[in-house]
């Protein structure tokens, strides 16, 4: 059966079709999964939504999946393939029978994200304005104006029943009347009647309609207003339920706490503690005494499977099976730091050596370290109602939530981003690791310790505008430099590469976000990696990040959820679990817990990770297994080493954000960036001056410059459409999509930054600012 592929605008059948006909539709091949491969499935693109079936005849009753393309990133692969991506959640694979049927497919899919986004955005625009139009002057406006209309109602409806008497009346006389000259007369009387009646008559209608008109328009704004009022008090309602929950559960807990006994802990409870995955015998995970607790690891989980990111009901039937790990720690710790020992590896030639020597080069520039600051100008005291802000924002991503710098921090996503390397030293210790698993366990370290300024920081980064970058060299002090882009606005998506040590690291950063009304959750999406001199390569995915108290209390912040550290190329099979233990009023788990264990090429256990996020990390070596089964082992482990301790924030730090000595240096002016550079971003500076009013200002004139940038790159798509011509997407300027191990595209930096910075050939440079 040859492939059905029909187009809207491309021929004369889709052309004829109404409103709600597919912008395209067809047969394509889907990847699935690794045993079955690419399958034959019938596509539909409508509405913003790509969707499949196995069968047309399933479209009446089942969908086995969609994307939406508002936030969707669309890649040709090769001649006949090409991915559909929203950041992470959902990844479509799909291969065309031919190139040119690829391309129409392309073309289809980007005209329909431009038009998604327009919708969305006019939706959007509507709501603002429906919320601005509550005020109560224009409530009295809209009323006065439907009074008014009631009066020319009125008057026109007096008018009809004076000319329709009179009509009434010239009639009756025309009738009784049997003179022909004088019955002329009447007749001229009656038609001068009856016109006054058809012009009152017509003047009540138009009134009619005119009322009719007024109250239907605004009769569906307060319809959309009611309703949205409604879902908001509903909503508001649940919250006050979840909080005097809560209230109820803290006053029984601190109830019972305080007739608990100090006595020992009893065998049931050792029982109830150690299937619950709490600490059997220690309360904290620092104490000196020998420790013990429990950890789940997932078995056959290692690699980030392609087919695990569709969206689709044509999933594997395997189930996830957990191995539950005992760890007993010695009663002994080691007093060894992870970056204590003060080697430095050298290396001559490929992409580490280049590394290497332009560090040395950079730090001898200038005889030395430049001078910094040490904090940023003081936070101001700005009274704003936050509820009047976010009450209209509850279950929206974050991304598109219009904030005011008042609940910003003076830092972009792209600085804010930076911060992940302010423990880089752990990395400097794990490249010097001969054993791949203790390199893992520094790493997992070094992982965990980038979550560490999150505990005191509830200020909201800039959103990087489409083409923005920042560079950071810290090559003469703290031996690393990076440069990030953002490469993407819809999905948002930040692209970010660090050279250091005899190591480098690279990630692809963006989100799903959903404000709650209680509280805010951030799922990052993307996937970092750090590579190691001896051809060692790790890579994981950041946990979920959520703020609570956003209306109620003061904010604070968790860390949560299940993280793989996964090797690769002369690391492959090397695995390490670790769990962020959720924050919970009733666990006896120290709070922001982190645990972990890494394992080598036959699952077996070799590391101990053990620490809290915002705090410090110990590693372990594994001694000898204890005892073993199928899903339970024992082991113990010998004195733990101390990987990272933070460094903590002055007292005085709520005065300037909660910004670490790092982070107060990240937007301090520099000389010789790039024009795009964050510390260059007007509404960001001013914030950071202390003028929030001008900053407000200044970040609705770049939001509104950057959309219509963005107009304009669509309208030239629809043309290039239009005239059947290729158009190209946007392309970032120091990082480039290739393939990465599992097919996926990400942005890979290009290498040519610190060349042109040096050349300060900025050319290729956007005017965003």
């Amino acid at each position: 059966m040859s492939d059905v592929v029909s187009v809207k605008g491309q021929n004369a059948s889709s052309s004829l079709g109404g409103q709600n006909d597919p912008d395209m539709k067809g047969w394509l091949f889907k990847w699935t999964n690794y045993l079955k491969g690419y399958q034959r499935r019938w596509f539909v693109l409508q509405n913003g939504l790509l969707s499949y079936y196995r069968n047309q005849a399933e479209m009446t009753h089942t969908c086995r999946g969609s994307i939406s393309l508002h936030g969707a990133l669309i890649y040709p692969v090769d001649a006949c393939t090409f991915v559909i991506s929203n950041g992470g959640t959902q990844t479509f694979h799909i291969r065309a029978a031919s190139e040119v049927e690829r391309q129409c497919w392309v073309t289809a899919l980007e005209l329909a994200k431009a038009k998604a986004i327009r919708n969305m955005e006019s939706e959007e625009d509507e709501e603002e304005q429906d919320a601005a139009s509550g005020s109560p002057e224009e409530w009295s406006s809209i009323v006065r104006e439907l009074q008014s209309r009631l009066e020319d109602l009125q008057t026109c409806s007096d008018l009809i029943g004076k000319h329709g008497a009179a009509l009434q009346r010239a009639l009756g006389e025309l009738e009784m009347n049997v003179d022909q000259e004088s019955a002329q007369g009447k007749s001229k009387a009656v038609s001068e009647r009856a016109t006054l009646f058809r012009i009152a008559s017509n003047a009540m209608i138009n009134a009619c309609s005119e009322y009719l008109s007024t109250a239907q328009t605004h009769g569906h704004k307060w319809t959309r207003l009611l309703q949205h009022e409604r879902e908001q008090r509903q909503r508001l309602q649940e919250m006050v339920e979840t909080l005097a929950q809560q209230h109820s559960k803290l006053e029984q807990a601190a109830a019972a706490n305080a007739k608990r006994p100090n006595g020992p802990v009893s065998a049931s409870e050792e029982e109830e503690d150690e299937n619950e995955f709490y600490d059997a015998v220690a309360d904290g995970y620092s104490s000196t005494e020998q420790q013990q607790f429990t950890l789940n690891i997932p078995t056959g989980a290692s690699g980030h499977r392609r087919h695990s990111s569709d969206s689709s009901s044509e999933t594997d039937d395997t189930t996830q099976e957990t191995h539950q790990v005992v760890v007993r720690t010695s009663n002994l710790h080691e007093k060894r730091v992870a970056s204590g020992d003060g080697k430095e590896d050298k290396f001559e030639d490929g992409e580490f050596g280049e590394v290497a020597a332009s560090t040395s080069r950079v730090g001898l520039r200038g005889g030395g370290a430049r001078s910094r600051r040490t904090t940023v100008p003081e936070k101001p005291n700005y009274p704003l109602n936050l509820w009047s802000i976010v009450k209209n924002c509850i279950g929206k991503d974050l991304s598109k939530i219009p904030m005011p710098v008042n609940f910003s921090e003076p830092l972009s996503m792209l600085q804010r981003l930076a911060e992940d390397f302010e423990y880089a030293d752990i990395l400097d210790k794990a490249a010097t690791c001969t054993d791949v698993c203790e390199q893992l366990a520094y790493v997992a370290a070094f992982t965990i310790s980038s979550y560490s300024t999150t505990s005191s920081r509830t200020g909201k980064p800039f959103n990087p505008l489409l083409g923005e970058t920042f560079e950071f060299d810290r090559s003469d002090d703290l031996g690393w430099k990076l440069v990030s882009e953002q490469v993407s606005h819809h999905p948002p998506m930040v692209a970010q590469h660090c050279e250091g040590r005899g190591w480098i690291c690279w990630q692809e950063f963006t989100m799903t976000s959903k404000f709650r009304g209680k509280y805010l959750q951030v799922v990052p999406l993307g996937t970092a990696t750090v590579e190691f001199a001896n051809g060692n390569k790790f890579s994981w995915r950041k946990v979920t990040t959520t703020v609570h108290n956003i209306i109620v209390g003061k904010l604070w912040v968790d860390q949560h959820g299940d993280m793989d550290i996964v090797g690769k190329d002369a690391a492959e099979g090397i695995t390490c679990h670790l769990k962020y233990v959720p924050y919970s009023y009733f666990s006896k788990d120290s709070q922001r817990r982190v645990k972990g264990a890494v394992m080598d090429t036959s699952d077996t256990v070799k590391w101990i990770i053990n620490g809290t996020w915002d705090d410090r990390v110990d590693v372990s070596q594994v001694t000898k297994p204890v005892s073993g089964s199928n899903n339970n082992s024992v082991y113990e482990t010998g004195a733990p080493a101390l990987a990272w301790k933070r460094n903590m924030p002055d007292k005085e730090a709520e005065k300037y954000y909660g910004f670490t000595l790092l982070a107060s240096q990240l937007n301090e002016p520099e000389d010789g960036v790039a024009p795009t550079d964050s510390r260059l971003r007007p509404d960001q500076r001013l914030m950071e001056n202390g003028e929030w009013d001008d900053a407000n200002k200044e970040k609705l004139r770049l939001e509104e410059k950057q959309r219509a940038a963005r107009r304009r790159r669509e309208a030239e798509v629809e043309k290039a459409a239009i005239d059947g011509e290729a158009y190209p997407p946007y392309e970032p300027i120091w990082f480039k999509q290739v393939k990465d191990d599992n097919d996926s595209i990400v942005h890979v930096y290009k290498g040519n930054y610190w060349t042109a910075k040096k050349n300060q050939d900025w050319a290729n440079c956007p005017d965003i600012f």
